[in-house]
């Protein structure tokens, strides 16, 4: 599979400027800067093969308000799953078809990996730009990243529920990735009205601030949940994470609060961005993106003051994580640095 290039690579980026690794201010990725507090991990979730318990999958259904719900080690597990599995699918209706002869629509601009992963295994690709795809061939594929992954763009719950009727009617498959969805949902999340080729892919470490544990859920069918369940095995996601986003997804009142936080730091980055003159922003409650003609140029300039920002692939934009209080002082001051430099002119 072709390697994409990610955020969170800090130590690649700090070697290639010479700055030392613990100097630099990361807001390369969407990753919330709080995190769940680490509760107490009782003994046995470290000795005992790890199986995914009745408390978590509750607790899960009634956070995510689906009525199947798989966990995963992350949504990277299954992107790279799927394909093969679209295929065999396909095969048991028709012994002949090869992945060349199914089309895949995926968003021109987006988290690169769905990409790689239909294309490794060798489907037919189509990409599509601001609006979602309308004229589908039979048994196509169709992935939407809700929000968008690094666009920021939010597609309306109405909107992908009419994609929905149409992949149905071409007898097809829709994955929705709504790995950046938690501050937005319930009411533009699809969860709630999946129909029986509808998968939805939902991260658990962005928004808890705890993607090191590698744990996130497919929300889909029944006959979507048993076929993964099946060929994914036992014991996918380690005992330690499955205990910690047990306690986690329970916790209402910690999501409320991280909601809050969240959403004032987004406005309190926006707003500073806005004063150093970057005007054109798309804002998603864990990122914000800033179109400039200049995004290589102020990528490389921030890098060596040691800001580390996401450039997108198409290097039209930059993207921001969202930072804490300290780094967003910190951020203000490379800023105050940028803006003195004469070579860059105008920052937007």
């Amino acid at each position: 599979m072709t390697k994409f290039e990610h955020g969170g690579q800090l130590e690649k980026v700090a070697k290639q400027y010479n700055i030392p690794a613990h100097a630099w201010l990361d807001l390369s990725t969407g990753i919330s800067p709080f995190s769940y507090p680490i509760p107490n991990i009782p003994i046995q979730f470290w000795q005992q093969l790890p199986i995914a318990q009745d408390g978590l999958i509750a607790a899960a259904k009634q956070y995510y308000q689906a009525n199947f719900c798989l966990p995963c080690s992350g949504s990277q597990q299954i992107i790279e799953l799927i394909p093969s599995l679209w295929l065999n699918q396909m095969r048991s209706l028709s012994h002949d078809i090869s992945a060349s002869d199914l089309t895949v629509y995926l968003p021109s601009v987006g988290y690169k990996e769905h990409q790689g992963a239909w294309q490794l295994a060798g489907f037919q690709l189509k990409f599509y730009d601001q609006n979602l795809p309308n004229e589908l061939m039979p048994n196509s594929v169709v992935v939407v990243i809700n929000p968008n992954n690094p666009s920021g763009q939010l597609r309306k719950a109405n909107d992908l529920t009419q994609l929905q009727a149409n992949v149905n009617q071409q007898q097809g498959l829709l994955i929705v990735d709504e790995a950046f969805m938690d501050v937005i949902q319930p009411s533009e999340s699809i969860v709630s009205q999946l129909t029986e080729n509808t998968l939805v892919l939902r991260s658990f470490g962005k928004f808890f601030g705890l993607a090191g544990i590698r744990i996130g859920f497919i929300c889909t069918s029944e006959k979507w949940h048993n076929l993964i369940n099946q060929v994914t095995g036992p014991w996918r996601v380690n005992g330690p994470a499955l205990y910690i986003a047990e306690q986690a997804l329970k916790d209402k009142l910690w999501h409320q609060t991280q909601i809050s936080k969240l959403t004032q730091q987004q406005q309190a980055l926006s707003q500073l961005l806005t004063e150093f003159g970057f005007g054109r922003q798309i804002s998603c409650p864990l990122f914000i993106r800033v179109e400039t003609s200049q995004a290589k140029h102020l990528y490389h300039a921030l890098c060596r003051l040691a800001v580390y920002v996401r450039l997108t692939d198409e290097q039209d934009a930059l993207r921001f994580g969202i930072p804490n209080h300290e780094q967003l002082a910190q951020l203000k001051k490379a800023l105050v640095q940028l803006s003195k430099d004469k070579s860059l002119g105008d920052l937007a």
